[in-house]
């Protein structure tokens, strides 16, 4: 497989999840509440319960559940969440184009899925959420890292390949 073809299959998996991401946060409540239930079947009790997964989820249902009711305008918040992961995947048209010049949006890319550790670790200390949803919020960005640094390794092979000539397709 040639390399732009390369960059743009993992560009692609980068964007889809972005997508996918933003569109779940819009129903977070609706969703939390889904899974609440779905924890508490009896295919799933035992786990949910070992884990303390169903504890924690049941509590994030109860508050998103309040909130709503209370202070709607609360989930507004998430709704911003929801359309920044839908406006950084239309960043990465611009590698999907023309991935050599547009480099820096994949470094870019890098060091955002970087800074979600440090975000996740800290502000999920400070808002008090447990240690193993603050490895699973890393984890995201570990794993978006992932795609991202195979498409910067193959774009330097473009460069060097290219040298430093536009790719056009």
């Amino acid at each position: 497989m040639n390399s732009l073809r390369v960059v743009r299959v993992w560009l692609a998996v980068f964007m889809v999840g972005l997508v996918v991401s933003g569109l779940t946060a819009f129903p977070v409540e609706t969703e939390v509440t889904y899974l609440d239930a779905a924890l508490h079947t009896d295919m799933m009790r035992g786990a949910a319960e070992a884990t303390h997964l169903a504890g924690w989820i049941e509590r994030v249902d109860e508050a998103l559940q309040w909130m709503g009711a209370k202070y709607p305008f609360l989930a507004y918040g998430t709704d911003w969440l929801a359309f920044a992961h839908l406006a950084i995947a239309v960043a990465f048209i611009g590698p999907w184009h023309d991935p050599v010049r547009n480099k820096w949006v994949v470094v870019w890319g890098l060091m955002a899925c970087a800074g979600v550790v440090p975000l996740a670790l800290i502000a999920g200390e400070v808002r008090g959420v447990p240690w193993g949803w603050r490895l699973i919020d890393s984890s995201f960005g570990l794993v978006g890292s992932v795609p991202l640094l195979v498409v910067l390794r193959r774009v330097r092979f473009m460069e060097a390949r290219n040298q430093g000539l536009e790719i056009r397709n």
